[in-house]
């Protein structure tokens, strides 16, 4: 019996060890308070067109305009920033992640759109893997709930790749629920997803700086080509393993 339970024990030990030195190989770094670079990821792209719902655009397309306007105004506030697609291409998210560890002192920020069978449900949710990043996903949903009729699905941790395989404090933000038909609709408006960005950059911009720093009011400008062309185009169900 002790036999047994000597074994049981040294097995245990085994995955401890084992799981400890996974965690410490991918040499996770807390750059919550020190980053300079953004790494804005849209999500979906080319072949793999996210949610495609009657009531929005297809998902690649309203991540793309999301987040060339978080880009846009991050870089007003002075922070570097890297587009892992600024167009409409597919990019695996392996290369995603690569992208995001190869910027030193850095953040990294998906945007997505969600999707659900039940039409009614609806609200913002923003995920994350590593405790270095749970600061940044509050702060950005605080921010978005902060949005006229803006419903709180909550901050939550997740398994996504682009998550769990990054080395910098990492973020997945899903702007709505495009089966919805109001926030799919809203997803159509160009002033909608401008204020998304403008949330969304007041947040990372506060999380870097402090609070009430953040000074860029949303620019209602003409959304990029691609969306216009991708508002009347058909698409594929997303792709099993698209985050």
């Amino acid at each position: 019996m002790l036999r047994i339970a000597t074994a049981v024990s040294l097995a245990g030990l085994a995955w401890a060890l084992a799981s400890c030195s996974s965690t410490e190989s991918l040499g996770r770094k807390n750059t919550s308070r020190t980053f300079r670079t953004v790494v804005v990821d849209a999500g979906h792209g080319g072949r793999d067109s996210g949610t495609v719902r009657r009531f929005g655009p297809p998902e690649k397309a309203v991540t793309l305009d999301v987040a060339q306007r978080l880009n846009r105004k991050l870089r007003e506030s002075q922070f570097r920033t890297v587009m892992t697609r600024n167009s409409d291409v597919f990019i695996p998210l392996d290369q995603r992640v690569d992208i995001g560890n190869r910027q030193g002192n850095s953040v990294f920020v998906s945007i997505h759109f969600n999707d659900a069978r039940r039409r009614g449900i609806r609200g913002f949710e923003t995920y994350y893997s590593s405790p270095y990043a749970v600061s940044l996903a509050r702060r950005i949903q605080q921010k978005l709930l902060t949005m006229p009729g803006a419903s709180n699905r909550g901050v939550r941790t997740a398994n996504f790749r682009v998550l769990r395989n990054a080395v910098y404090p990492s973020v997945l933000v899903e702007c709505g629920f495009l089966s919805n038909r109001n926030e799919g609709g809203r997803a159509g408006s160009s002033s909608y997803r401008e204020l998304l960005a403008d949330k969304i950059s007041e947040a990372i911009v506060e999380e870097r700086y402090g609070t009430g720093v953040y000074d860029a009011p949303p620019r209602l400008g003409p959304p990029p080509s691609l969306l216009r062309a991708e508002n009347s185009a058909g698409g594929a169900a997303p792709a099993a393993g698209t985050r």
